[in-house]
């Protein structure tokens, strides 16, 4: 499973380390807990639905393929799926700027208000749901699961490094590929720019179908979605989409933030919680045919840390709890319960324990500030 945990650690490390450069040199202000949100936003269920595109795949592909590529050189299937999925993708991006259904998926990702590389990795919860019915046309004319996992994952990386804020337009490349500069247009805030350059890894879909904007305004007109500031919880920007698009009007408002806590200890608390993602990747894969009681709890107790982690951004005391909750069920589980004393499981536990520490500890000492205050 290495092939698929070194990605994510790499890219854990470019977006802190990015965070970091543009945070120093005075370039962009980053807003950490936003920065958070944005890695925590899909979590343990964008890689569940993931593993459900996987599947979905991989059935396709032994009971319905055609097999119209078993005779071809793989020169030219690695050439096909190259162009097709990024094709397919084009399609993909522009009607989920055109659907509603899609749009209420989508929003997800546009509700960043910073351009960095953390926007790349923001998404809805069913992000990977959306793309299957596109990406099962290259299963059906025969292209093996393998070449399309490869394909996915340079075309996904290539989007990811489309998001970062320090590179400058790259000269002939412009007119061949999408770039920052191509893809920053994207996400401005006006809709005029936002319906513009879909493409993922080439730009020419864009100039074939007339959605390609070389224009951009001497001033950023801004990021994100025009209406109500979004939440830190994932929970609530994965579905308040869906319930708005079926009529729900009176969506419950954002309760008012009760309470501060340092970026340090929100990175602190998402850092951990990824790295129970890299050891739930390591050991179940992309496998979910022969789902276990073990996968199931732990699927459950983080994604419950993920929506927790949310509501301590958002200073909610609920969040607090659950937080708690999961610190202690965790270790309660791997080590009471299942016996799970490898070291990496250990080490992460007892980071969990310091942290719930701390978490409490800044909890309190905020109380007797409080409380010292004159009235």
């Amino acid at each position: 499973m290495s092939d698929l945990l070194i990605p994510i650690i790499v890219m854990l490390v470019l977006v802190f380390g990015e965070a970091g450069i543009l945070h120093l040199t005075g370039r962009q202000k980053i807003d950490w807990h936003d920065v958070v949100f944005n890695i925590n936003s899909g979590h343990i269920v964008l890689w569940l639905f993931r593993c459900t595109e996987v599947l979905c795949y991989g059935l396709v592909f032994s009971r319905f393929s055609l097999h119209l590529f078993d005779s071809v050189s793989p020169v030219w299937l690695w050439l096909f799926t190259l162009l097709a999925w990024d094709f397919g993708f084009y399609w993909l991006h522009r009607l989920h700027h055109t659907l509603r259904p899609l749009w209420a998926v989508h929003v997800v990702h546009h509700q960043g208000e910073h351009f960095n590389l953390s926007l790349g990795v923001r998404n809805s919860w069913y992000s990977s749901l959306t793309g299957i019915p596109f990406f099962l046309v290259l299963a059906v004319l025969g292209v093996p699961l393998s070449v399309f996992l490869v394909v996915s994952v340079l075309h996904y990386s290539v989007q990811f490094f489309n998001h970062n804020a320090l590179t400058p337009k790259l000269g002939w490349l412009e007119y061949l590929f999408v770039t920052p500069s191509h893809h920053r247009v994207h996400h401005y805030k006006a809709r005029r720019f936002a319906d513009s350059n879909y493409g993922g890894t080439f730009i020419f879909w864009d100039k074939l179908f007339g959605t390609f904007c070389r224009v951009t305004p001497p001033v950023e007109p801004g990021y994100g979605v025009q209406g109500e500031r979004p939440s830190s919880n994932p929970l609530r920007e994965s579905n308040l989409p869906f319930l708005r698009m079926l009529g729900v009007r009176k969506t419950r408002a954002q309760p008012p933030r009760r309470f501060n806590v340092s970026a340090t200890i929100v990175i602190a608390g998402a850092l951990l919680l990824f790295g129970l993602v890299l050891g739930y990747i390591q050991l179940y894969g992309y496998d979910i045919e022969r789902v276990t009681t073990q996968q199931t709890a732990l699927f459950l107790l983080l994604s419950a840390g993920s929506i927790a982690l949310g509501g301590i951004s958002d200073g909610q005391r609920w969040g607090v709890v659950l937080w708690l909750l999961v610190t202690l069920g965790l270790p309660l589980l791997f080590i009471g319960i299942w016996d799970w004393r490898q070291p990496y499981w250990l080490g992460v536990m007892a980071g969990l324990v310091v942290h719930a520490i701390a978490l409490l500890a800044g909890q309190g000492r905020r109380v007797n500030e409080a409380q010292r205050e004159p009235v």
